[in-house]
């Protein structure tokens, strides 16, 4: 019986540390092939590359880099680089959490989106905290929850944005399910002048507010657990689509 392939990826760049501890560790579960964007390309959401070609390089055996965008790394990947359809793609592990409203602008998230469009089972993984990171317990969890979605599937439609808190293994207080909270920054744009006394604007930083209570990935993740929240591609609001069918009469 053949190894199942997993498509590994990220949005940190194909050297990032943490996607060469997500490979080590998946690659216990079958046939592992990284395909990577070269650069950091964090924060660039769901976006495709289509203004220019793509380059793709093979670095070693099973690992491909490519000058584009996490997205572009999954669909060239699964339509042009592997040999079969993947049986898992994993994506990570992003240095800092992906919590709350943070997947709307995730590389990391928005790579196990694409392939869950290919339907192919897709996690995301982030390791919460700050520098420097240490992988080690976020590639275990990573392996745990890898090997379970390879036996016990997911939900139709349906990805995994997974956040590991930056503890040590005995200190984890488990995993929890979880929904998405909201996560709000305020006054995080920031005004500077270049020499010429230009006014320029730098998107960052600010204080961060948090709302959504106890059943949330943030507050998971605060209170030491492993937050594991399923995401789903319909972004229909359906209440939404209840009450705009009742109340709005057309």
């Amino acid at each position: 019986m053949s190894k199942p392939l997993i498509l590994v990826t990220n949005d940190d760049g194909v050297y990032a540390p943490g996607i060469r501890a997500l490979h080590e560790a998946v690659s216990s579960l079958g046939e592992a092939v990284i395909v990577a964007p070269e650069r950091d390309n964090s924060a660039v959401s769901h976006s495709l590359t289509m203004n220019r070609p793509l380059r793709v390089i093979e670095l070693e055996h099973n690992i491909y880099t490519i000058d584009g965008t996490p997205t572009d790394c999954v669909t060239i990947a699964i339509n042009k680089i592997l040999k079969q359809k993947p049986a898992l793609l994993v994506s990570g592990i992003n240095p800092g959490a992906n919590l709350g409203d943070d997947i709307s602008y995730s590389g990391t998230v928005s790579a196990a989106i694409e392939g869950t469009m290919y339907d192919i089972p897709s996690l995301a993984f982030s390791l919460a905290g700050n520098p420097p990171y240490d992988f080690e317990v976020a590639a275990a969890v990573a392996w745990k929850l890898a090997s379970m979605a390879l036996t016990m599937h997911l939900p139709p439609n349906t990805l995994l944005n997974i956040n590991i808190p930056p503890l040590k293994a005995g200190e984890i207080q488990g995993i929890r399910f979880t929904r998405q909270g909201r996560r709000i920054y305020q006054d995080s744009i920031q005004e500077t002048f270049d020499p010429w006394g230009r006014k320029h604007y730098w998107i960052g930083g600010g204080t961060v507010l948090w709302s959504g209570g106890d059943d949330t990935d943030e507050q998971a993740v605060r209170n030491g657990s492993v937050s594991v929240t399923p995401i789903q591609l319909d972004l229909t609001n359906h209440g939404g689509l209840e009450y705009l069918e009742q109340q709005w009469k057309m």
